[in-house]
């Protein structure tokens, strides 16, 4: 069985209006090889009208967003000429690669009529030899993605990716990147096996569980070491966690803004691109 290094609270990190929690990275933790950044939105109520969600246009290179609707929507629009309003349940897998400009706003009826909104947002890395792949854009509505139902209908997998006691996910990443969200009833269990040298990222997005005999909870975001491949959940509550698994890249990491490279020199040449247009031009 796993052992866990460390357990990690998000910290509150609001953006206007959004109730927002910052998982990583944070100050106790920078990176989980190769997963870069987690937000958590939410759980608000949102009235009637609002602003909906803060993030115009803005440009991204060199990594992959995932993001997991659970509660309200996302309108996405990019410059690669995708276009999507994901709902509940739903989800996005955007590879930035070499570079596009996105928006990701809610849509005009959930501005117009309010409600609940709980969304997550994951950033990936791509490893070196897919830093500037061609730009591309998933966005899927919850019953796109497979389900397996385990441990006597008290535990359900949601596959994005990989493959999940025997279901295909959803996507098919460029990398060995598994994902799934994982809703568990009071009392459900589940045993995975995860090879040793893999990295799993945990994160408890709502609920109370015992994770390889330690109990974690709410906005935790558990770091294991690299010595075991079981690992063993058991709901002490309803629970939903956002449970994924990948081969470290064990490349240079270098992170500036909205930009995730191997190097300064890259880094700044992406910003050099932006400014010369060649992520396209955004228009309305």
């Amino acid at each position: 069985m796993r052992t866990i290094k460390r357990q990690h609270r998000a910290v509150n990190a609001p953006i206007a209006d959004l109730v927002t929690y910052r998982a990583l990275p944070t100050q106790s933790v920078e990176h989980l090889d190769p997963f870069l950044f987690l937000n958590h939105h939410g759980p608000q109520v949102y009235p009637a009208p609002n602003n909906g969600l803060p993030f115009g246009p803005h440009p991204h290179r060199g990594f992959e967003t995932v993001t997991f609707i659970l509660d309200g929507d996302i309108m996405h629009q990019d410059t690669g000429g995708h276009q999507s309003i994901i709902g509940p349940g739903g989800i996005q897998w955007m590879t930035a690669g070499r570079g596009l400009i996105h928006a990701e706003i809610s849509s005009p009826e959930f501005k117009r009529e309010g409600g609940p909104l709980e969304i997550l947002q994951l950033w990936v890395n791509l490893p070196a030899k897919d830093k500037m792949v061609e730009p591309r854009y998933i966005g899927l509505q919850e019953p796109e993605i497979p389900t397996t139902t385990l441990d006597n209908g008290r535990v359900t997998i949601q596959a994005v990716s990989g493959n999940w006691a025997g279901t295909q996910g959803a996507v098919q990443p460029l990398a060995d990147i598994q994902l799934a969200t994982v809703h568990l009833t009071e009392g459900g269990t589940l045993e995975l096996n995860i090879p040793a040298e893999r990295t799993i990222f945990f994160y408890t997005v709502r609920g109370r569980l015992r994770v390889n005999g330690e109990e974690t909870s709410a906005r935790q975001l558990v770091e294991f070491n690299h010595d075991g491949d079981e690992l063993h959940l058991e709901a002490t509550s309803d629970a939903v966690v956002l449970l994924g698994h990948a081969k470290p890249f064990g490349e240079p990491i270098v992170a500036y803004g909205p930009f995730v490279m191997n190097t300064e020199q890259q880094i700044q040449e992406a910003y050099r691109d932006y400014q010369a247009g060649t992520f396209g031009r955004w228009t309305e």
